[in-house]
């Protein structure tokens, strides 16, 4: 069995920065307001984002007529649930590391998630179209 160490000291301390940002000793230079303010919207279109996605599972799962594949519905309702959660989760770490790199004047961190939530809801669309033509032909 693989065991990796845990370094709850950077764990805590991260959760920390998120939660209570004004306990965190400020680091490098205050940025211009705007970039500071961009960063935030783009943090709420995130949340929008992840919250869009919770309401489209519970959509699914309380709304939507048993589907021809035995259970997909439910299959859809909880990964829509877990991307939303994800993206909620995503939005607030990457708003914590971008405002840390403005201070610092260092690159800004890049990020795969929208390329793998964007494949990801685009691979649950062609569920959906496999779905309906299966409904549609039988």
């Amino acid at each position: 069995m693989l065991t990796f160490p845990v370094d709850n000291q950077r764990v805590f301390g991260d959760l920390r920065r998120w939660f209570d940002p004004e306990r965190q000793p400020t680091v490098g230079r205050t940025p211009d307001y705007r970039f500071s303010l961009a960063n935030e919207r783009t943090f709420l279109a995130w949340i929008r984002t992840g919250l869009a996605l919770i309401a489209g599972g519970l959509a699914c799962a309380q709304f939507l007529p048993p589907l021809p594949i035995d259970h997909l519905r439910e299959v859809i309702a909880i990964a829509l649930l877990v991307l939303g959660a994800l993206v909620a989760l995503r939005a607030v770490d990457h708003w914590a590391r971008t405002e840390r790199a403005m201070r610092l004047g260092v690159e800004l961190p890049g990020s795969k998630f929208p390329a793998i939530l964007a494949i990801a809801v685009a691979l649950g669309a062609l569920l959906l179209v496999v779905a309906v033509l299966i409904r549609a032909v039988g």
